[in-house]
């Protein structure tokens, strides 16, 4: 272990790194094509959300209380991959696989901190939803704009704060043995397991995270489903069911698309032994493919951003002819 800086209290030695190593994959041929891979998705990550983000912006009939969260969803989309991608890709394909012990922590906080408004921001989503075919004569009065920039700026001082304190813990750890991270970034479930000392509440911490921030949104999200589901029943005539129906389809494949993996991923690790390589890649892949998937499926399943879209081609198209006609007239 390299740099370290220790002092003696109690008999305990206190040992902080000066450096993590981030392992990564072990003995994988021909590893660095699956890197360029992630280097494509990353690619198509920031033009998918960022066109989406920006029809949004430019959409006036988007300018609702809904739009505002999947806005939010697309930018914490694209936050989320920016904090993770092209730290994986600096540090394996350009072999910089030492990182310094601040900038180890303050990966972790914005790769979990993005994570977690991903999964809020599907259950502000399910909120949404729920008030639509619940109280569809209510809903203008109760989902407004003011209360969704309420809603959106509560999740993030709720996540700040809870993931500057899970990351403050790591500083009351000692590395007395290792610092290699067997994983892709500094996962704090990893960290957690070099420690020498008591590291209880970090683990109780994380298990909080994984609870309270992972398990809750998704419980809340089946929870807030059935509700819609008895509403939907209640309808007499079928084709306003399908109707109603077809305003949930989009956000119930990013809800299978961002927990699906999720769920398999643990339950294999705790019915099974998984090989690390295999841990690697279904979280890295968990992590970055439904960002990516996000706005295509927006962009594909939602009519009122497909209508914007086709608006907006339109008027564009318009704009592009006039300009030829005048420039032409000018000419003669």
């Amino acid at each position: 272990m390299s740099s370290m800086q220790s002092n003696s209290s109690a008999n305990v030695t206190f040992v902080r790194p000066a450096t993590f190593f981030i392992k990564g994959f072990s003995n994988v041929p021909h590893v660095k094509y699956y890197y360029m891979f992630l280097s494509l998705v990353y690619v198509v990550t920031v033009l998918g959300n960022s066109f989406i983000m920006c029809i949004m912006y430019l959409a006036r009939r988007l300018h609702t209380a809904k739009y505002i969260a999947v806005f939010h969803l697309a930018f914490s989309d694209l936050c989320g991959s920016s904090a993770l991608i092209p730290k994986v890709i600096d540090t394996f394909l350009f072999e910089h696989q030492v990182v310094s012990y601040d900038a180890c922590l303050a990966n972790m906080f914005f790769v979990y901190h993005f994570m977690n408004l991903q999964s809020l921001t599907l259950l502000v989503l399910a909120y949404d939803r729920l008030v639509a075919i619940c109280f569809p004569l209510r809903y203008h009065a109760i989902v407004t704009k003011p209360a969704m920039f309420l809603i959106i700026g509560v999740i993030w001082s709720f996540s700040v704060t809870f993931f500057s304190v899970l990351v403050g813990l790591v500083n009351r750890l000692s590395f007395c043995r290792s610092n290699v991270i067997d994983s892709h970034f500094c996962d704090q479930g990893l960290i957690y397991k070099l420690a020498c000392n008591d590291n209880s509440i970090n683990i109780l911490m994380g298990k909080i995270s994984f609870g309270l921030l992972m398990c809750t949104p998704l419980i809340l999200i089946i929870i807030s489903y059935f509700c819609i589901a008895l509403a939907l029943l209640k309808i007499a005539h079928g084709a306003d069911r399908i109707k109603a129906m077809k305003t949930c389809t989009s956000h119930l494949m990013l809800v299978a698309i961002g927990y699906l993996p999720l769920i398999s991923n643990n339950i294999a690790a705790l019915t099974t032994s998984i090989d690390p390589n295999t841990r690697i890649i279904n979280n890295s892949l968990r992590q970055v493919i439904p960002s990516m998937l996000n706005p295509i499926i927006y962009t594909l399943k939602t009519e009122e951003v497909m209508q914007s879209i086709k608006e907006m081609y339109k008027r564009n198209k318009v704009y592009t002819t006039q300009e030829r006609r005048i420039k032409c007239i000018c000419k003669n």
